[in-house]
């Protein structure tokens, strides 16, 4: 049996149709990839990036980095980086790229037969022919409506409130690609007419650092849990910090208590993140994930929890959003992606005649000298990117993953311990109560954010053990959308309750 979950439906069709035809995983997640990138512009699109976990029943495991990277030759740069505008647009796009490297990969292992103009053909008619908005991009439209009027190309593109969302120029960037491969991206007519609107926007990037930008496959960090072996991303993506989580957990029983429960995952959660700033790109310096991820270290970690008292929490989180797809196929062999333009609407900035969002990923870098993440030419930021894989005996057991960079490894936290600990079924580990710790771009205090859901009483033992609790309403859109695929004699699986994705 096969498989496709996404954020939006008709991404989910594409992925879908892909998989009816006989299609790959990776086929079919290179077809939601570019249907996302036009009907979810306010998260992703063609100017971002992609994280991939792909896994097989013959125990191949592999992951792909579609990190941009800076440019080899640096501007003069302030000590605070823009969020956004041309200042922010501080590194490459790789998402094409890593699209190419998917279908490269499994082309030989998996037998993939479907050509990229097909793939790519239901994004085309959508650019063309246009879509209705969903309510998730106009929430993220009129929630920056007091600054997307000043963004380059923004307005004439998107400011209308389209009932019927035409991107013509969109379209013909999908069309060379489809034409002429994905590689122009990087090097053919498409990055030339790429590199033309970033110089006219004052972007740093130039049509060389597009040539030299590549996705590159890695090997995936492994952490024991329970009778599982889960899978992330290496550095310098937050891949470790997720594992650490996790690792943390398998040292403790998992409380029926809903109180006690959120408690406990919020604790490992910081102990977790302690070390998450140590994290940056490998080729540059950063911690050793085995030294994150060390038996001894984790079992320091977990003792450290106190049960009955929270551990303050002074460190600021930073916003992100993204879109998180997944597919399996009927042969078993599975794909699990994170495609992201790092904020809502990425840096702002159309670039050109493109019809394409450049993100805002490299506002991630810090300035400061000696910073592990401090921005060098060439370099790929830290990363907040981290879908996942669990393996059962060796074979894909789940494919999951979530929107809301530092968020991310928060809401797996809850995802997992569902799925795993309290044997809940996709959707319903997906409905459950969910926390995001820190401030956020809505809330500068230094609280712990609760769904309602969770319950007075819950909520009332949370405050009783020390945490600042804001409460928000059940299904906000702020704890981000993630899902969730289950392998396990059939398959199952389910996309946030919070958006409009499906399975």
């Amino acid at each position: 049996m096969s498989l496709a979950v996404s954020p939006h439906p008709l991404a989910t069709q594409a992925g879908t149709d892909v998989l009816a035809q006989g299609g790959t995983a990776a086929e079919a997640a290179v077809a939601m990839a570019a249907t996302l990138a036009v009907v979810m512009p306010h998260f992703n699109g063609l100017g971002g990036d992609a994280v991939w976990m792909l896994a097989d029943r013959d125990g191949w495991t592999t992951s792909i980095l579609g990190i941009g990277q800076a440019p080899q030759v640096l501007p003069d740069l302030p000590d605070a980086l823009p969020m956004r505008g041309p200042g922010s647009m501080l590194t490459t796009a790789c998402a094409v790229d890593s699209w190419d490297r998917a279908l490269a990969l499994t082309g030989d292992r998996w037998g993939g037969t479907m050509a990229v103009p097909d793939l790519l053909a239901p994004a085309r008619r959508l650019a063309r022919e246009g879509f209705r908005p969903g309510d998730s991009q106009r929430f993220w439209l009129e929630f920056r409506a007091a600054d997307w009027p000043a963004w380059p190309g923004f307005a004439a593109l998107f400011g209308a409130g389209h009932d019927l969302l035409r991107q013509p120029q969109l379209a013909e960037m999908l069309d060379l690609l489809s034409r002429d491969g994905l590689r122009s991206f990087r090097d053919g007519p498409a990055a030339r007419r790429l590199a033309q609107g970033l110089a006219d926007a004052g972007a740093p990037l130039t049509a060389a650092d597009l040539a030299a930008s590549r996705a590159r496959q890695a090997d995936v960090l492994a952490q024991p849990y329970r009778d599982l072996m889960l899978l992330a991303p290496p550095p310098p993506t937050q891949g470790a910090a997720t594992l650490a989580i996790m690792g943390i957990l398998d040292r403790h029983t998992i409380p029926d208590d809903p109180a006690a429960r959120t408690h406990l995952l919020v604790e490992a959660v910081k102990q977790a993140f302690l070390d998450r700033a140590r994290i940056a790109d490998p080729d540059h310096g950063g911690a050793d994930p085995r030294d994150l991820l060390d038996p001894a270290h984790l079992d320091a970690r977990a003792r450290a929890i106190d049960p009955d008292r929270a551990l303050d929490w002074p460190h600021r989180a930073r916003p992100g959003d993204t879109v998180f797809f997944a597919a399996t196929d009927a042969q078993g062999r599975c794909a699990s992606v994170l495609q992201s333009t790092f904020w809502d609407w990425g840096s702002g900035v159309v670039v050109g005649d493109t019809g394409i969002i450049w993100h805002n990923r490299g506002a991630g870098f810090a300035t400061g000298p000696g910073h592990v993440n401090a921005i060098a030419p060439g370099k790929r930021p830290f990363y907040t990117l981290n879908p996942g894989i669990a393996l059962r005996d060796g074979a894909p057991h789940l494919l999951y993953g979530t929107q809301g960079a530092d968020g991310q490894p928060q809401t797996l936290a809850v995802l997992l311990t569902g799925l795993i600990d309290r044997g809940l079924d996709p959707a319903q580990a997906l409905a459950q109560p969910r926390f995001l710790l820190g401030r956020t771009f809505s809330d500068s205090r230094d609280s712990l954010k609760i769904e309602g859901s969770l319950g007075a009483e819950a909520i009332a033992g949370l405050r009783a053990r020390g945490h600042e609790v804001a409460e928000l309403p059940a299904l906000s859109p702020i704890f981000g959308c993630a899902g969730a695929i289950r392998i396990a004699g059939g398959v199952t699986g389910a996309h946030d309750p919070r958006g409009e994705g499906g399975a």
